[in-house]
């Protein structure tokens, strides 16, 4: 049995940082149990931005610092960087919402040993969630995907329901 979680962007400036919310913070016990009960590959990206985010595109919609390599916002949240550090898992730094690399490689284990599910959970639902979610899907749109929905938070309640509902609607199962 081949399953992948994909861990997304679980970093301080989402949680508790320049772009934190109570919802995220709300998330980190169910995140750090899926994680510790998980069998199976684990797989992290991180949101990584450099000093010159603000005259990037995105910096351009979204003028609030954040994610900037190096700094403590940019790092993953303590109990869930030790996670990592312990399994020796993967992590993929990625410059925007989500990771072709990251689907390029998924491509590649499927070809060794058939993957029956990724499952994916983390920040922000709304955004960087359901862009891998969606980019995943299109490089292996016959595996299984789902999303825990207690393990995700967006932007706000209502725009992380929204990308609920989007996902669902694109054949990715939601698990409540």
């Amino acid at each position: 049995m081949n399953k992948v979680l994909i861990v997304v962007d679980m970093q301080n400036d989402f949680i508790d940082g320049a772009l934190g919310t109570k919802e995220a913070m709300g998330i980190l016990p169910d995140v750090i149990q899926k994680i510790k009960d998980f069998e199976g590959n684990i797989i992290y990206t991180r949101d990584t931005h450099k000093k010159d985010y603000l005259s990037t595109q995105e910096g351009k919609y979204l003028s609030v610092e954040h994610c900037i390599e190096g700094t403590y916002g940019w790092e993953l949240q303590k109990d869930i960087k030790q996670l990592m550090e312990d399994t020796k898992s993967t992590i993929y730094n990625k410059n925007t919402f989500g990771s072709k690399e990251l689907a390029q490689q998924l491509v590649k284990m499927d070809g060794n040993e058939s993957i029956e599910e990724i499952e994916l959970i983390g920040l922000c639902t709304d955004i960087c969630v359901i862009s891998n979610a969606l980019t995943i899907k299109t490089f292996l749109p016959e595996v299984k995907i789902s999303v825990d929905a207690k393990c995700c938070a967006g932007v706000t309640p209502e725009s992380h329901q929204n990308a609920l509902n989007a996902m669902k609607m694109c054949q990715i199962q939601i698990i409540d």
